[in-house]
């Protein structure tokens, strides 16, 4: 006998109901388990929202971003993220003041989660039209308030406080977080092939300074990485020096 399927729109949301569903009869018949404890239905409704954040933050994996790796592959968002990620753990023991690693990390995480909704947006498009950046800065809000309302029944307020103290850059974790970020992007460029960067980028290699002047750990770490950025352009026959001035004049 034939069968004919019938394709139904997927829907995350109603797809982890389902899913719920499902795991909520298997399990009432486990032993020592009460799944009529209303704890337990609660929870089931705040994995099946994790799920569907998850699966929005799986976007992540294939957004690019405006810089390139040395194998001369265009770097994803959550690529960026990893990395970050990395930079504390290793860079933590060495900063001036304590740090809380785990509300670090947890900001890091969190930054560019907006993206995954949002969309990417290069800071150099944003240096070159101010409307640029406002119209991110609204999407953004935008996203980070959707988020939110998807995890409204557990972690939605605590991402959120998280992603506006990272904007804010008061907190000293907020802004470890900030100069990591900064930091970072600059590493990838000194490790990709000089033709990947725009003139623009020659400038801004010089002008992180203002960003890690709360540590002096940043300020040995970002003399590195500009120094790396400085042979790089050196190698390519560029006036270094002239380029430092013109930064230094235009972005500072």
């Amino acid at each position: 006998m034939n069968c004919i399927f019938i394709d139904k729109p997927y829907h995350p949301r109603i797809e982890n109901i389902k899913l719920a569903m499902i795991f909520r009869n298997r399990i009432k018949t486990e032993k020592n388990f009460n799944i009529n404890n209303m704890s337990d239905q609660i929870k089931l409704e705040q994995l099946s929202a994790i799920m569907d954040v998850l699966k929005l933050a799986e976007k992540l994996k294939f957004e690019l971003r405006h810089s390139w790796l040395s194998n001369g592959r265009q770097e994803s968002v959550a690529e960026h993220t990893w990395r970050m990620s990395l930079m504390a753990i290793l860079i933590e023991p060495l900063l001036d003041e304590k740090v809380d690693l785990s509300r670090l990390l947890k900001m890091i995480i969190i930054h560019d989660l907006v993206e995954a909704e949002a969309g990417d947006v290069s800071v150099l498009d944003q240096i070159r039209n101010p409307e640029i950046k406002k119209m991110k800065q609204q999407n953004e809000e935008r996203a980070i308030l959707k988020i939110k309302e998807m995890l409204i029944t557990s972690i939605g307020q605590d991402i959120y406080d998280l992603f506006y103290e990272f904007e804010e850059k008061k907190t000293f974790e907020a802004k470890v977080a900030n100069a990591i970020d900064k930091l970072e992007v600059q590493l990838q460029h000194n490790h990709a092939d000089i033709s990947t960067w725009e003139e623009i980028e020659y400038d801004l290699s010089f002008v992180i300074g203002k960003h890690v002047q709360f540590d002096s750990t940043f300020i040995l770490l970002k003399d590195l990485i500009e120094q790396q950025a400085s042979q790089k352009l050196e190698e390519a026959g560029l006036n270094v020096e002239e380029i430092r001035n013109r930064a230094i004049s235009t972005f500072n």
